[in-house]
């Protein structure tokens, strides 16, 4: 081979290394973020092949303004009824956190996480689909389960672990799972619920059922090969489908930046596949409720997915054993300019002549009191901090329809150990 050409005249290469806009003692700063009108994005039918709403995944669609009020083409028109059921259940989903949260530090259980900021993701997306679409959440979407009705014990028990707990102990405390309530298991391997809910979706098409699946990812798990080898098998089989990026600026402390969010939109992953694509403001629950519904009724229609970027904001800690004063501005939650969604929708209802503070004060005590009781029935069957371990035979059991022989000698074996050593 010729020797290399000579190299001294030409630039130096450099990395370029994405930064969030600011760091512990920055004043928050989100200049950047484009906020665009409510109303101002259009709204295609939901029969519109992707290729002609490519420019969906750089708007924003928004639905209340800043006075509260519900304009545009997007507004799904909820009676008040709806809109204060919706309510209650962010407000509930709330509260939870909180409680869970001072459990975790009382040490009543290892760990974590809350979904303040980010109630409107879950429960808008609750409101829009049927109670029997399957869920593929991750581990913020806990008011999925509390607005079809989940029981608070039973997921107080799973955090806790206790002796009520319906996954014995098996899985990290919020990681619920529940058949009849269609929520599949959280898995803790961020990204891998995406294609396992496109594989389900698949099966409901070819077995001509009427449900469709949903799933959730963050945005950071979006960079991670299970999300594009699912947006593959999504778009080839048209599978009915909604594929939910909750973009909250933060994958634990790496900036959405890392995952390829200061390039373009999250959204904009919907191009490359030919799927239909929708960014949103995630704490408008009424966007939310609209594209949910939007994208349903094209899932439905055998149309395929949708991807919908959720543009929201982690407002505290990734989970309890995380610090954001490390990594973010302090306050840099309060700075964010789409708001709080449970404000936003409460200011929405006042404006209807529906609701005012004094009863949004008696609904914030009342469920304070509900989760409270709730609470104390649930720490009658144990704590993290003073229980005994489940049976141990449970954990042979909930993996084969009919038990191996095997492990039938494994569980009585061990059950005769238990019992000398207890005698």
């Amino acid at each position: 081979m010729p020797d290399a050409p000579e190299r001294a005249n030409r630039p130096a290469l450099s990395l370029h290394v994405p930064e969030p806009p600011g760091r512990p003692g920055d004043a928050p700063d989100f200049s950047h973020v484009q906020v665009l009108p409510a109303g101002a994005t259009p709204r295609p039918d939901s029969a519109t092949p992707a290729r002609a709403m490519a420019d969906m995944v750089y708007g924003l669609v928004r639905v209340l303004n800043d006075a509260g009020d519900a304009v545009g083409p997007w507004n799904p028109r909820l009676s008040p009824e709806t809109l204060l059921a919706m309510l209650r259940v962010m407000v509930t989903t709330r509260v939870y956190d909180d409680r869970m949260f001072r459990a975790q530090r009382q040490g009543k259980t290892s760990f974590y996480i809350k979904s303040t900021g980010e109630e409107a993701v879950a429960v808008g997306a609750a409101f829009a689909m049927q109670p029997d679409d399957m869920c593929f959440p991750i581990y913020r979407q806990q008011g999925l389960l509390i607005a079809r009705g989940y029981p608070l014990r039973l997921m107080m028990n799973q955090v806790y672990s206790n002796r009520g707990d319906p996954l014995h102990g098996r899985q990290l405390p919020i990681m619920y799972s529940s058949k009849e309530f269609h929520w599949f298991s959280i898995s803790g391997n961020l990204g891998t619920q995406v294609p396992q809910a496109v594989g389900w979706a698949m099966a409901s098409a070819i077995k001509n059922d009427s449900r469709i699946a949903a799933t959730w990812t963050g945005e950071g798990a979006t960079a991670e090969g299970d999300f594009h080898h699912a947006c593959t098998f999504a778009s080839v089989y048209r599978a009915p489908v909604i594929l939910n990026v909750v973009n909250n600026q933060w994958a634990i402390s790496s900036f959405q930046g890392i995952a390829g969010g200061e390039q373009t939109t999250f959204a904009a992953r919907a191009l490359g596949y030919g799927i239909a694509g929708l960014r949103i403001d995630g704490n408008d629950i009424l966007a939310v409720h609209a594209a949910t519904a939007w994208a349903a009724d094209r899932a439905r229609a055998n149309l395929g997915p949708t991807i919908i970027e959720h543009f929201t904001y982690r407002a505290e800690s990734h989970s309890t054993s995380d610090d954001p004063g490390a990594y973010r501005p302090a306050k840099e939650g309060e700075a964010w300019p789409l708001g709080d969604p449970i404000e936003r929708l409460k200011r929405h209802l006042i404006r209807l002549g529906a609701w005012d503070e004094e009863r949004h004060a008696a609904l914030q005590a009342e469920t304070i009191d509900a989760v409270r009781a709730v609470q104390r029935e649930a720490e009658k069957l144990g704590t993290l901090g003073d229980q005994t371990f489940h049976d141990i035979g449970t954990m042979f059991e909930d993996v084969y329809e009919q038990m191996p022989w095997h492990l039938a000698e494994q569980r009585a074996q061990s059950a005769a150990e238990v019992e000398a050593a207890r005698s």
